[in-house]
């Protein structure tokens, strides 16, 4: 709706306001946020590369040549050659396919088992609060990456696997998180007032509970993102994610650690994948908390 001002002449002159919304005006902060956009920018960059990397890689990730083993960077090899002779650019481009699939993939089954159970826990509450609870609690007693070694360890050694570990071990995070944020939200007054229209449990959860939970989840999410990755590239070091000849950046340094001293570009360029990838998550992981926490804005 627009609002009257008066101009030079004494006349009014009607305005537009903007329009405005929590997701608007949260988008508007969001974009005020340089480091934010900046952490944007590079996640939407690899994802572009995770695309494209059959067009953008220079040589097949897979063919080796010995002949041109342990090379360093030149016009021919920009990122150089490993101990087989295949060309590290290659591997890394197609490498940002795999950690992204894994941490978007892993996150997303984490937020919806955990989602699932942290409302069931803090809505209904009673016994199914104390079972999911004590679930959460030991799973939270092991240290994330054993627990996921010890997974991977009994599903046997595959990029597939991995992704189940992760998900599993981080179930918890996002489970803990939904209930705090339903027991706060069951007691407020538009859901007394739900209950007393008449509406059902399910309506309640469809319509007030889970909207109003999402901020959280979203944050949690765009930061877990990078843990994953990061988690990721931990068992494929130790041998226990992504198989040869897959080129997943942990795998890759995990070969490579031979030849930190006489071939460090071999280990160079996959760390700095990782690291800039997990960068750009948590810098638009702390941009869209900063956005969309109302404690955070002043």
């Amino acid at each position: 709706m627009g609002h009257i001002t008066a101009n030079t002449s004494g006349g009014p002159v009607v305005t537009a306001d903007k329009p405005s919304g929590p997701w608007r005006d949260a988008w508007r902060a969001f974009r005020k946020n340089k480091m934010a956009m900046l952490g944007l920018s590079m996640i939407l960059l690899f994802v572009l590369i995770a695309l494209l990397a059959p067009v953008l890689s220079p040589y097949d990730y897979k063919a080796q040549e010995l002949s041109n083993r342990l090379q360093p960077p030149s016009a021919a090899h920009w990122f150089g050659t490993d101990d087989l002779g295949r060309d590290i650019l290659s591997r890394v481009l197609h490498g940002a396919r795999i950690s992204l699939w894994v941490g978007t993939f892993s996150v997303v089954g984490s937020i919806i088992l955990g989602t699932l159970l942290g409302i069931l826990a803090g809505f209904f509450g009673r016994w199914l609060d104390m079972i999911i609870s004590r679930l959460f609690d030991i799973l939270l007693a092991f240290p994330s990456i054993l627990l996921a070694i010890a997974i991977v360890a009994i599903l046997g050694p595959s990029l597939q696997n991995a992704l189940l570990a992760i998900a599993i071990v981080n179930i918890p995070t996002y489970g803990r998180l939904v209930r705090a944020k339903v027991l706060s939200l069951k007691n407020e007054e538009y859901i007394t007032a739900a209950r007393a229209i008449g509406m059902k449990n399910s309506g309640i959860l469809l319509h007030h509970i889970m909207p109003n939970s999402l901020t959280p989840i979203i944050v949690q999410g765009t930061l877990g993102i990078a843990t994953a990755i990061i988690e990721a590239a931990a068992l494929g070091f130790l041998g226990l994610g992504a198989q040869p000849p897959a080129p997943e950046w942990g795998k890759m340094l995990s070969d490579s650690r031979q030849f930190i001293a006489t071939a460090p570009w071999t280990v160079m360029f996959p760390g700095l994948s990782i690291m800039f990838t997990v960068l750009a998550f948590n810098l638009m992981g702390d941009g869209l908390r900063d956005a969309l926490d109302p404690r955070m804005k002043s």
